[in-house]
């Protein structure tokens, strides 16, 4: 059964998206078959399983960025990108 989910998640680590967190980011994303794409803007999402294209995000400490999951994983995927994001990508601050 296909699921879809629309959330909002804030980058809280220090040093923001960058090329280290994205590889999580992303390495967590392929984890799962399901569409994950993600974004500052709602209208206008990249695909969260593209290390390139999350950097380019720049999306720096406090910054919201919007999910989409859609797939028969999607419950699963959001709730382990949440959890990556808010133990900042396993990072200290």
């Amino acid at each position: 059964m296909s699921q879809s989910i629309r959330t909002e998640l804030i980058i809280i680590n220090r040093l923001g998206l960058h090329a280290r967190a994205a590889a999580k980011l992303a390495s967590t994303a392929g984890k799962y078959g399901c569409t994950i794409k993600t974004g500052r803007d709602p209208q206008k999402l990249v695909d969260a399983k593209s290390v390139m294209s999350l950097m380019l995000l720049a999306a720096t400490q406090g910054t919201t960025l919007h999910f989409y999951f859609d797939g028969s994983d999607a419950e699963r995927a959001h709730r382990d990108i949440e959890h990556l994001i808010a133990n900042r990508f396993d990072e200290e601050q």
